[in-house]
């Protein structure tokens, strides 16, 4: 069956993000690289991108999320305008709650982490760089 890996754009904040990310779900990098790690004469980068992310993955349980930095000649990604979310299904509350935590720090709340009438647990919340994230633990599963 077919895997689905989100990519997030970022405005020059996608390491400061990523490495947030990395400590919440306690993983490293699958892949880690710069603008300039792939500078050559054939596809020069300017000195103010060149150490801005082209490329970063972080492998989260069965998938992997990934990012880049967008090149400031591409224009700015509007992170206010950016409605699609990421869903995780964490396999404990306590799990569920520090991803809450932690990836919610210093974000804007939609939905606070709590048990709805069916036993489970949802959250939806907007990260402080602007991603959507949502959080559900279902103990029936």
């Amino acid at each position: 069956m077919a895997s689905i890996n989100p990519h997030i754009n970022f405005n020059g904040n996608a390491e400061e993000a990523f490495n947030l990310y990395k400590s919440v779900f306690g993983v490293e990098f699958a892949k880690f690289i710069r603008f300039k790690d792939l500078s050559s004469p054939e596809f020069p980068v300017a000195e103010n991108e060149a150490n801005k992310i082209m490329h970063i993955a972080l492998p989260i349980g069965k998938s992997i999320l990934m990012a880049n930095d967008v090149p400031e000649i591409m224009g700015r990604t509007n992170e206010n305008e950016n409605r699609s979310k990421i869903a995780i299904t964490a396999e404990s509350k306590e799990e569920a709650i520090k991803l809450f935590n932690g990836l919610s720090a210093g974000g804007q709340i939609e939905m606070p982490l709590d048990e709805n009438p069916e036993g489970s647990y949802f959250t939806m919340f907007r990260d402080k760089f602007g991603i959507e994230w949502m959080v559900k633990f279902d103990p029936k599963k």
